[in-house]
């Protein structure tokens, strides 16, 4: 790529990047609440009588699971997008798809997360409380960094997020002098 196509392209990737940023969680939250509690909600209805209330609620076996904004998981998306965006040198077709599957995976992983926790909260309160803080300080974040670096080694991405751009910027600024 020439020099002005690559300072055109980190220019796109990060105005996209600050307008989604401004934008805010919303956004993913909005997005990825009903393709999260909807496929929740049918796999517990298949072990369980389960009812779903005000699209967000979910009661079964005289306990009421409420699927809030943290549960849908929107930073971590959020994470995957900045990931994504700050990484240079990636085809657009490439980059959509990257983030496509990142998307999905997070997306299927949450799920599964969500139903485990859905079961174990009407089997045992105790089990439910040490695995949820199990899910929510440590496997999310393991979640995220295994997506991002399984998909950058599938798709042989050879850049580093934020860092390859300072480099190119640091590289581009001494050679101006």
């Amino acid at each position: 790529m020439k020099k002005k196509d690559l300072i055109l392209d980190l220019f796109l990737r990060y105005i996209v990047l600050i307008i989604t940023m401004l934008i805010g969680l919303k956004l993913f939250y909005f997005i990825f609440s009903v393709v999260t509690i909807y496929p929740v909600y049918f796999l517990l209805g298949l072990f369980y009588e389960a009812i779903l209330i005000d699209g967000f609620i979910i009661f079964m076996s005289g306990i009421k699971i409420e699927l809030i904004g943290p549960c849908i998981a929107g930073s971590a998306y959020s994470l995957l997008l900045i990931l994504n965006l700050a990484t240079p040198n990636i085809k657009i077709r490439k980059r959509l798809k990257v983030l496509f599957l990142s998307f999905l995976a997070l997306l299927i992983l949450n799920i599964i997360r969500i139903f485990i926790l859905s079961i174990l909260v009407v089997k045992s309160m105790f089990y439910f409380n040490l695995v949820h803080m199990l899910f929510w300080y440590i496997l999310s974040v393991v979640f995220v960094i295994t997506i991002w670096f399984y998909l950058v080694k599938r798709f042989k991405i050879k850049k580093i997020p934020f860092y390859s751009d300072l480099k190119f910027l640091y590289n581009l600024m001494k050679k101006s002098k």
